[in-house]
């Protein structure tokens, strides 16, 4: 071999080859196409006890909802924003229509596809007791739509993925109408089966299911706990043996006398009850305690003067 044809790298040099980490010069070429990353759908601020409601269009979720917060409001207690976690103008829009329409007597509107409506409250109850502090609260509105994709194997949209895959406290209220719940049963189990795949195992997630408009059955309420036991076992069975084996809790719900005029149905009778059951379930399963808990025994000495 000639020694002489060969030649040290110079960095001198400009026509000699160097190395590719020297060349600093960033083109990209015009025929390439770089991949985007992936979009995780992160979830900010967590730091809060999440509301999330399951069921299909027209079950009554926005009625539920809207009247919850109408309750926790009027007569429970404060609702106020949470200074780390503004609302935005879409969130606050939707709120002002709920407590606006309500004490109209007017229902709330569908909810839109494919976006979760997030509602970042802190809740102060009346209650003066130790054991009955402010909490979290942070309510999602989803459309009934979007919960029909999950059937026979199908997805969520991205929006409400992200929730459900974030490791957040959840509190799931499951909505079935009076009307179309032997319809929603199988739907039921496979949301469910959604939350287990997803690592949200279901002893560890409070959970309650609520017939809604059970004002159907000609009642504005139910005649004893039996009624509502049958009722579920009768329409829901593969959902009632699943709540009675994890020992979830179940109630009706109505928003009072609904009348037809016009072709639209109006509120003339605004019954909060319901709110009441539901909004002291949700504020138990988070702190233990009930929002009419009566004080400690030195407590009840103080509120008796």
């Amino acid at each position: 071999m000639n020694d002489d044809n060969l030649k040290p790298l110079s960095f001198e040099d400009e026509d000699v080859l160097k190395p590719i980490s020297f060349d600093t010069s960033n083109n990209t070429p015009t025929d390439f196409v770089p991949l985007a990353n992936a979009n995780t759908n992160e979830i900010k601020n967590k730091d809060s006890n999440f509301v999330f409601f399951f069921g299909v269009s027209a079950s009554g979720k926005s009625v539920i909802l809207s009247a919850i917060l109408y309750y926790l409001r009027s007569k429970a207690g404060v609702l106020r924003p949470k200074l780390s976690t503004p609302n935005t103008k879409e969130a606050q829009v939707l709120l002002a229509d709920f407590f606006e329409n309500i004490s109209k007597g007017i229902l709330p509107n569908r909810t839109t596809r494919d976006k979760v409506t997030r509602m970042d409250f802190v809740f102060e109850p009346n209650n003066k007791s130790k054991k009955v502090p402010p909490i979290d609260l942070t309510f999602l509105e989803t459309a009934g739509g979007n919960h029909l994709d999950i059937s026979r194997g199908g997805s969520y949209h991205s929006s409400i993925d992200a929730y459900l895959n974030a490791k957040i406290p959840l509190n799931i209220i499951v909505v079935t109408s009076y009307d179309t719940a032997h319809r929603d049963d199988s739907l039921i189990n496979e949301f469910f089966g959604e939350l287990e795949r997803r690592g949200n195992h279901l002893k560890s997630v409070n959970i309650i299911l609520v017939v809604s408009k059970w004002d159907i059955s000609g009642r504005s309420d139910v005649s004893n706990e039996e009624e509502l036991e049958n009722f579920v076992q009768e329409r829901l069975p593969m959902t009632n043996n699943l709540i009675n084996s994890y020992e979830f809790s179940k109630t009706y719900f109505t928003i009072g006398n609904i009348e037809k005029t016009g072709g639209e149905e109006k509120i003339t009778l605004l019954n909060l009850q319901p709110a009441e059951i539901l909004s002291d379930w949700l504020y138990k399963s988070i702190t233990g305690y009930s929002l009419d808990y009566e004080g400690t025994f030195w407590e009840k000495i103080k509120f008796s003067f």
